[in-house]
Formats: structure tokens, C-alpha cells, sequence
């Protein structure tokens, strides 16, 4: 039935008619088919009405169900507003949303700061133990002997780890803090001694001596880092160890200026004290500066915008500006290089803002290196590219030379000619950084003097375990640049095989291997020196190689003659952070293995012998890659894949050193001082 423009349906359910709309032919578009006083009268509709019905569609689940109909409005759109207004519009609307959002974020970090501060008295009554208070005196000195802190019963988990077995460490670098990241809590008594409170990342040392980063950026409280494990912290300093009797002499300044000296027993004792320049005999190093501790880069910092200041003054002659003027690095290592490409940043970005012009022409940086080569433990490729790279900042780079003596206005070394001859050059010197290697600190040398099988002039040598040579097993380590791994492959095989010749009752020279026990000894070897691995691949061509009779069999001098030969070709590990830091996290593991496994030992009696080997595979060192900051420009060289570029090369270097640094705070503390520096430049006072 049709009623004016619309038709009606009877409803099955409901027995009534209702109004629907037609069917749409196909032409016409979604916006008439709302709209029905737009179509065409071709169409024989009817334009009378104002308001249209449309059919709902049934649902699948029922077909019986009412059918629902509701009004669609045939009024025009509302006018569409123009590209400028909705720009505007929903500019404003994102603004708004930042706005509440940082808003929002700043009234979280009041009111998390509010909840900071204390009203109420934190102090309580701590029980502290009378042996604390008043220690026992022994030892060689008759010296007291802290066999108790005074903050063993500070907590609960304090006084759980009081009779457990004492490890102390001595130093707090990349080791000490790698070995207390990678220690269970509560697993030993845990004191570390140091003559500083802090953390020191030092491979930015460079970039606070110039104020491209501040001191405080690259330093992290050791009392927090101990607080992981429970631990207590002496600020006081190592002076002596008795072997015999595990005690640590400890040395300690008090409120007075003076000296206090006493024991610290130990059960286990790591040492971590680090090292210091090596002087190579040069005279006159006291009017160098040396960049190994925070105090260095201040001394740095101050020194070098003092010579700026010096060089303005009215009174300064031009031969007193030049001199004062002259930087020279004496040691083209990575130190010497990052060194003088972030102090070649500073005096051409920043000096110019801040200073007469003129200084900017008469500065000069000088690097001093002994080998062909700066950068001479990286890829020769890099190494070039560093050479090309400070000769485009006129960075002059001397190589095959050495520094003959420091004087307080000029520097003498020697250098080779084109001829090969030897010849005596000068440089005026105004500042002198001295970064040429490392060398034994006093109480290193006290401890090797008391062991006779330390032979080593430069560090500690230890086993592979990391064990000091000459202690007594499994009770001294030494890890970072402090020590150094001692192979000696083949005195270790030559004295298993006169044990193993003993026991089946043969001569040791007379003694012939087949290539199934040759197999057999290098697993071993690979086992106890991982370092040996990878001269060890190809055994059958070894075995071919040394069996010079061609008897199928190698009697005892050409085993010894071939591990006298893989002896020879193991490198000394280098003394970087990142060994001291692998070596660190290595202690870590197996002191808790050691812990794990010492109920069980107690339970058998296993007191003795080699626990560490019978627990833990010996140290591998894994090298992850080197790089080099060489001024807006970095170098990289990791695991034999080498490379070079500007500043997309300096973000990696800088990401890199972000992710290895040690906390949160410092992460973001440096993020702050690079982009401090990009906004404002770098910080051009000295106090």
C-alpha cells in the first residue's frame, strides 16, 4: 500500500503496517539515498515529505524478531570549516594535551620530591658489638684486628652475613664494581677498601678535562653499588697483607692528620688497586700532568684556561703567548689521542666566543708517539685515518720519537730522520700530558717482593683462575691493570706428563705420544688455558707438523718444542677497562658457585685441593671491539670488522659509552651535558 511518498509493509509480528522507505536504484549515491529531496524527480519519487524511514536490517541470529525503524534526518550538512580553522583548531588541541601532560608530570615530580624529605627522627638504638668497639690486637705489629664493623648489626641482613666467609676488595674501578654487580647478596661478608668513595668512568676522563662533560657526570657513589651485597665500606687505604695469617694491613688518615694502621682479616682477598704511569726514566715528569683519577682532569681543566688567561694579558710577550699556546701529548695511545681531539674541539668552537682571536691562531697541539703509528693497537686503516684526520685540524703528530726530558718551558725528544739517524728536537711547551703506559703501584710491589715466583716488573701475575701466583690456593686474586694472566702452557703439560709418566712407571724423556692421547692433552690445555684455543683448531696438521721422525708418535722433546711454540704466540691480555671489567663479573660467578657448592664440601670434607678448578672453568677473555673519539669524527674496531666517520660515527661512540655507564644518575647526567654543551657551549671556567 502507498501513502504519499511512502509505502507500507505489514508487519508479521505485529499485524500493523509500518512505513519503509523504497528500494534505491544503483546510481544513486549514499549521501542522496539520506538526502531524498535531492534525487531527481526522474526517479518518480516524491519530494512532499520531510522525514524518510528506512527499514533496519533483521537480525541473522532470528529472522523473526521486530524489525526497527528510525528517522533519518533530511537537513543539509552543517557548512564544512575551512582548511585554516581545523590547522588552528587542532593545533590548539595538541597543545592543550602537552600542556596537561607536562603539567601533569611536573606536579608528579613535586609531589614525589614532598615525599622525600622527613619530619620524624630516622635514628633508632642499633646494638653494635663490643669486638667493634674495642678490637682485638695481633698479627706481626700487634695491630688491632677488625674482626667486627660497627654496622654488622645495622639490619637484619647485615647480621645474616656477619659469620659468613669474609671477602674483601681492595679498589673500587671497573673490576671491584663488576665483581660486586655480578656477586649474590648475603653469600659472603662483603668490605670494600678504597682510598676513594667513588666509581670513576675513566673512559671519559678526556671529555671533562676540556668541560665537554663535568666531573660529577662520570663518578658514582661506591657505598651504593656495596649496598647490593649488604656490604660495608672503609675509606682507607692497603699498605700490606700477611699471607700466612689472611690479614690486610689497612692504613687510615683520621680527624687529626694522622696515620692509623690495623688488620682486616680476610678469607678471601681480590685485588683491584689498579696502576699507575709509567715515567720510562724520562726526567722532569713533575712538570707534566697525568690523567688517571677526577683530581687529574680537574688539575687539566684548571690548567689549561689558566695558560688562556695568561695569553691575553697585556703584559705577555708573543714569544710567552706561543709557549704558552703549546699543548703536547707525549703517548699516542687511546688516552693521548681522545685527549687531544676533545682539547682541539674546545679551542676551535669554543675559544673564538670568549677570547681575542688572535689566541686561535697561535695554538698548537703536538702528539708524540714512539711507534710508526698513533693508535698502533687498532686496524693500520684506522690508524691512518686518525693521522689524516688530526692533519686536517693541524693536530702535528710525531712518530718514531721519544721524549728525552721535560722541562718547565720546553720539551727535548728524539726522532728519526729520513736517513734512519737519530736527532734532538725541541718543542715550547706551555702544557704537557703524559699517557704512555702503565707501571706497579707501592703496595703491588710490596706484595711481589714477598712471593719469589713474581717475576713480572709491571704487574701480578696470576694463573688463569685468576689466582696471585705464590699465595696459598684459592685464598688471593688479582683482576684489571694491577695483574696480568700467566700462561706457561708448557711448564704446566711438561710437569703432567712426568706425573703421568711416574705413574705408569716410564721414563718422562723416554715417553711417546699417539695422536689419540695428543687429542686428549689438548682438550686439556684448552681447558685450563682458554686463551690457547685458537692455536689449537687444527691438531692433526700440529701433530704432523712436530712428528719430525715420521714415527705416527711424538716423544717428549717435540711435545715440549710445540707447546713451547703455542706458549709463545699467547699475548698478554691489554689493560683496559673492559678486561678489568670481564674479569670482575668472572670473580662474581664463581665466588657464588663457590658458595653454592660449599655445604656440600663441608658435608665431604673437601677442604682442600683445587676448588676453583673443580667448580668453575679457568678466565676467557673475549674482546668486544676498541674505539676512538679523534675529534667530531670516532674509529671503531670490533672483532676484526674496522671503521670510520664523522658525526653519525660520534653518536655510535657516544651511545656506546651511554649504555656501559654504570647508573641511571649518570646516564642522566650525561645526556644533560652533551646537550648543555650543543645549546651552550662548553664551560670556560676554572675553580
Amino acid at each position: 500500500m502507498r501513502i504519499g511518498a511512502l509505502r507500507l509493509a505489514k508487519n508479521p509480528a505485529r499485524g500493523s503496517l509500518q512505513p519503509i522507505l523504497p528500494r534505491w536504484p544503483r546510481n544513486i549515491s549514499n549521501h542522496a539515498r539520506l538526502q531524498p529531496h535531492l534525487i531527481s524527480t526522474s526517479h518518480n519519487y516524491r519530494q512532499s515529505t520531510t522525514t524518510a524511514w528506512r527499514r533496519l536490517p533483521k537480525p541473522a541470529s532470528n529472522p523473526a524478531k521486530h524489525q526497527f525503524l528510525r528517522p533519518i534526518s533530511t537537513k543539509p550538512p552543517p557548512h564544512r570549516r575551512g582548511p585554516a580553522f581545523r590547522f588552528f583548531y587542532r593545533a590548539f588541541t595538541y597543545t592543550g594535551a602537552f600542556v596537561l601532560v607536562v603539567g601533569g608530570l611536573i606536579v608528579g615530580f613535586f609531589i614525589y620530591d614532598a615525599s622525600t624529605y622527613r619530619e620524624d627522627l630516622s635514628y633508632t638504638d642499633i646494638p653494635v658489638s663490643t669486638e667493634a668497639l674495642y678490637p682485638r690486637k695481633g698479627g706481626p705489629k700487634n695491630l688491632p684486628i677488625a674482626d667486627t664493623l660497627v654496622s654488622d648489626d645495622d639490619s637484619p641482613e647485615n647480621s645474616r652475613t656477619k659469620n659468613k666467609p669474609k671477602l674483601v676488595i681492595l679498589g673500587s674501578g671497573w673490576g671491584s664494581v663488576a665483581l660486586l654487580k655480578q656477586l649474590n647478596p648475603e653469600d659472603y661478608h662483603v668490605t670494600v677498601v678504597s682510598p676513594v668513595n667513588y666509581f670513576l668512568f675513566t673512559p671519559m676522563l678526556p671529555s671533562a678535562t676540556v668541560g665537554t662533560l663535568e666531573l660529577r657526570s662520570l663518578v658514582e657513589p661506591i657505598r651504593r653499588i656495596v649496598q647490593r651485597v649488604k656490604g660495608h665500606f672503609l675509606r682507607a687505604e692497603a699498605v700490606d697483607v700477611v699471607l700466612s695469617e689472611r690479614l690486610l694491613e689497612v692504613a687510615q688518615v683520621d680527624a687529626a692528620g694522622e696515620q692509623n694502621h690495623f688488620y682486616l682479616p680476610y678469607d678471601k682477598l681480590v685485588i683491584g688497586v689498579g696502576s699507575t704511569t709509567n715515567a720510562h726514566g724520562v726526567k722532569g715528569l713533575e712538570n707534566c700532568h697525568f690523567l688517571k683519577t677526577i683530581e687529574d682532569a680537574g688539575k687539566i681543566r684548571n690548567k689549561i684556561l689558566q695558560n688562556l688567561e695568561d695569553a691575553c694579558l697585556p703584559s705577555t710577550s708573543d714569544d710567552e703567548r706561543r709557549r704558552l699556546l703549546s699543548f703536547v701529548v707525549s703517548g699516542g695511545g687511546p688516552t693521548g689521542v681522545e685527549f687531544a681531539a676533545e682539547l682541539f674541539d674546545l679551542l676551535n668552537e669554543d675559544l673564538g666566543r670568549s677570547f681575542p682571536k688572535i689566541l686561535r691562531n697561535e695554538v698548537s697541539v703536538h702528539v708524540i708517539q714512539s711507534r710508526g703509528h698513533i693508535l698502533n693497537t687498532y686496524d693500520e686503516a684506522l690508524s691512518k685515518f686518525a693521522e689524516e684526520r688530526f692533519a686536517h685540524d693541524q693536530v702535528e703528530v710525531l712518530t718514531n720519537a721519544r721524549v728525552k726530558e721535560v722541562r718547565p718551558d720546553k720539551v727535548l725528544f728524539t726522532q728519526k730522520d729520513g736517513n734512519g739517524e737519530t736527532v734532538t728536537k725541541e718543542l715550547p711547551l706551555g702544557f704537557c700530558l703524559w699517557s704512555t703506559g702503565v707501571a706497579q703501584t707501592d703496595f703491588c710491589k710490596r706484595i711481589a717482593e714477598k712471593l719469589e715466583v713474581q717475576n713480572n716488573r709491571h704487574a701480578l701475575e696470576t694463573d688463569t683462575h685468576l689466582r696471585l701466583n705464590g699465595a696459598p690456593l684459592g685464598s688471593v686474586y688479582a683482576i684489571g691493570d694491577c695483574s696480568t694472566v700467566q700462561n706457561n702452557v708448557a711448564d704446566h703439560l711438561v710437569t703432567f706428563l712426568r706425573t703421568l709418566a711416574v705413574e705408569k712407571g716410564k721414563d718422562p724423556e723416554k715417553m711417546h705420544i699417539t695422536f689419540a692421547e695428543w687429542r686428549k692433552i689438548a682438550q686439556r690445555v684448552k681447558k685450563r688455558f682458554p686463551q690457547a684455543s685458537d692455536h689449537l683448531r687444527r691438531l692433526d696438521k700440529l701433530f704432523e707438523q712436530y712428528d719430525k721422525d715420521r714415527s705416527g708418535t711424538l716423544d717428549f722433546g717435540e711435545l715440549r718444542e710445540l707447546l713451547i711454540q703455542i706458549d709463545s704466540k699467547l699475548t698478554s691480555l691489554p689493560a683496559t677497562a673492559q678486561r678489568a671489567h670481564q674479569q670482575g663479573q668472572y670473580l662474581g660467578r664463581k665466588f657464588s658457585k663457590l658458595a653454592q657448592a660449599a655445604p656440600g664440601m663441608a658435608a665431604n670434607e673437601m677442604d682442600y685441593g683445587d676448588l676453583d678448578d673443580a667448580v668453575y672453568k679457568a678466565f676467557e677473555y673475549h674482546h668486544l671491539g676498541s674505539l676512538a673519539y679523534i675529534g667530531n669524527s670516532a674509529v671503531f674496531d670490533f672483532a676484526g670488522l674496522s671503521f670510520s666517520g664523522g658525526l653519525l660515527a660520534v653518536y655510535i661512540w657516544r651511545s656506546v659509552y651511554f649504555a656501559q655507564s654504570v647508573s641511571f644518575r649518570t646516564r642522566v647526567l650525561l645526556a644533560m651535558d652533551w646537550s648543555k654543551r650543543a645549546m651552550f657551549g662548553r664551560d670556560l671556567m676554572s675553580y
